[in-house]
């Protein structure tokens, strides 16, 4: 670190930013603090002076607690202990839950504001469970380092972190956890199936990656085939709620006669939503093949087709002139970018439906399409990852 900063600052927090972090001001220079509430008064400590135009710091110590300050839901992630020595993943499991909503919101909001074209607002981020927001991770990452500690990662550091306990973990996924012992060095994944099984998935630092295990997860009446390392919905009813809101999003919007792609497909989740929209003619398109394999099998009861290839290639190997129904997009998080957007638009579907995992890459997308003569019909968020800055969003696209 540069000797320009003081290891200690005392800062007024006056905002969330993007990241889960928190905004300050010294000297006219933007702080991004871990570990605060906005209106509050905080001591931290500096950990990145290197640009010009911003530093990071750490809450060591509140010293003007705001009333949405709680004890934090992970003790090992509590402002109590020393930056160093706190777990990551639950980075505003120290916000009471209804007001991390507020903030979900105005982080979202903002990001419309300065990306989206203006005059857009946020949604209020919903609730899927009436829950205390733990318990809820059906998918957890641990880590061994070489002296066989067992843990997460500190937050902001591949340091791993003994705990006690894991609060957002499903029951049975954090007494799985808790009871590794003498593992080697690397990641541990572990993952509770639909049928409440956990499978503990050994990644070791060196070695051979272990055969893909298959297990099914389930929406619903439909089961579907995934890897157990392949992407799932990490919240137990957020296939569900994606689900729902596609459904209900395209509802009187699907044109029987017409071709409609699922982009970003995985093993077919949202390809289902569109068949019980009422769509015959399924494209479903994802770059994995493994996962594109599970779902030509998980919807071969619609006669939907799945193809392996990256979406802007697909979208560029298309035929002049070709046409599509309604489009679904689920991106990964930096989203789908201008080159997928203007593919999409040369398709003049009748509706797009973008599903967000981040609120700036939905933003960009958003004012890529507005750009393009598109409007934003409906907007949902939905709060599928409690106690975390991470938020999901739904948006219906028309001409």
């Amino acid at each position: 670190m540069a000797s320009s900063a003081p290891d200690l600052l005392d800062l007024d927090i006056t905002g969330i930013a993007h990241g889960g972090t928190f905004i300050a001001r010294h000297e006219g220079r933007v702080v991004f603090v871990s570990d605060a509430i906005p209106g509050e008064r905080v001591r931290a400590r500096v950990t990145d002076d290197a640009k010009a135009s911003f530093w990071r710091a750490e809450t060591v110590e509140v010293l003007d607690a705001s009333p949405h300050r709680r004890p934090h839901v992970w003790p090992e992630a509590d402002v109590s202990l020393d930056p160093d020595d706190r777990a990551g993943g639950a980075d505003l499991g120290h916000i009471d839950l209804d007001h991390q909503r507020v903030l979900k919101r105005q982080v979202l909001d903002e990001a419309l504001d300065k990306f989206a074209g203006g005059g857009l607002e946020a949604p209020e981020v919903a609730a899927v469970d009436d829950t205390d927001g733990t318990g809820w991770r059906t998918r957890v990452s641990l880590h061994v380092d070489a002296e066989g500690v067992v843990g997460p990662y500190a937050a902001r550091s591949h340091r791993v972190i003994p705990v006690r306990s894991l609060p957002l973990a499903r029951p049975r996924v954090a007494a799985e956890g808790l009871s590794l012992r003498n593992a080697k060095q690397g990641r541990i994944d572990l993952v509770e199936s639909a049928d409440g099984e956990v499978h503990v998935l050994r990644r070791p630092e060196r070695g051979k990656r272990p055969a893909a295990r298959v297990i099914s997860e389930r929406v619903g009446e439909r089961s579907f085939r995934v890897d157990a390392d392949g992407f799932w919905q990490v919240h137990p009813h957020a296939a569900s709620t994606l689900d729902s809101a596609v459904r209900a999003a395209l509802s009187g919007r699907v044109d029987p006669n017409a071709t409609h792609l699922d982009l970003y497909g995985g093993v077919g989740l949202l390809a289902s939503s569109l068949a019980a929209a009422g769509a015959a003619d399924i494209v479903t398109v994802e770059s994995s093949r493994a996962a594109t394999a599970h779902a030509q099998e998980n919807l071969a009861d619609v006669g939907a087709t799945a193809v392996t290839a990256r979406v802007d290639r697909y979208l560029a190997g298309l035929p002049d002139g070709a046409r599509a129904g309604a489009v679904v997009l689920d991106p990964p998080r930096a989203g789908a970018g201008r080159a997928v957007v203007e593919g999409v638009h040369a398709l003049t579907p009748d509706a797009v439906v973008y599903v967000a995992c981040d609120p700036v890459a939905l933003a960009r997308d958003l004012g890529t399409f507005r750009g393009l003569g598109w409007e934003v019909e409906s907007l949902q968020a939905f709060d599928l990852f409690p106690h975390s800055h991470h938020i999901e969003a739904v948006a219906l696209l028309t001409r």
